[in-house]
């Protein structure tokens, strides 16, 4: 793999394999429990692995949203 998305933002890591023109998927993960809340609006690249395919599959999560009490 020639470039690693690793913790970054979705957009940051769309927009750098879209210019090396790499093809991605992606899939989200989501808690088991909604203990946590979070932010679907804010992914993150938290694991990235190469198909059979050539394409990288990339696994988002979102980020927990900080609540006060």
């Amino acid at each position: 793999m020639a470039i690693d998305v690793i913790g970054r933002p979705l957009a940051e890591a769309e927009a750098l394999l879209q210019a090396a023109g790499i093809n991605y998927n992606t899939e989200i993960s989501r808690p088991a429990r909604s203990f946590f809340k979070v932010d679907e609006g804010c992914l993150y690249v938290i694991r990235q692995r190469q198909t059979e395919h050539g394409a990288l599959q990339l696994t988002l999560a979102a980020r927990l949203r900080k609540e006060v009490s």
